[in-house]
């Protein structure tokens, strides 16, 4: 079935949460462990980035799923010089999805996460 990274990660976020509610820790370890590897394949990572996305899975619900982003800054001589920490969080929406991302807006950078995950959250794969 094509879906998109969205819809993908908010049914195994429901799933997880249903293993939570019934006590069933087999399938509770497989949904986050799907969860860890969309994470790794399919989040955003790298271009600042380079810490990853981390899917806050105390936080998310299968129609408000947070993000965790830490984003590696330059200055205008090209040099790293420090990181800062977002909240990404996406909800759903007629056109797609609603990106809201809260931390300091250094450079502003807000915009740029906002639209790099939009676009990541919208592709489709099969699953």
């Amino acid at each position: 079935m094509l879906r998109t990274i969205a819809a993908h990660l908010a049914s195994l976020i429901q799933a997880r949460i249903n293993c939570l509610e019934t006590g069933n820790s087999e399938w509770l370890a497989r949904h986050t462990d799907a969860i860890r590897l969309m994470e790794r394949n399919d989040l955003p990572s790298g271009s600042g980035i380079d810490a990853g996305t981390k899917v806050d899975l105390d936080a998310s619900t299968p129609s408000r799923v947070v993000l965790l982003v830490s984003y590696h800054h330059m200055n205008d001589s090209g040099m790293y010089d420090g990181w800062s920490d977002y909240r990404v969080t996406i909800r759903p929406a007629f056109d797609g999805v609603m990106v809201a991302v809260a931390g300091r807006d250094r450079n502003q950078i807000k915009d740029y996460l906002a639209d790099v995950y939009r676009e990541a959250l919208l592709r489709t794969i099969e699953r």
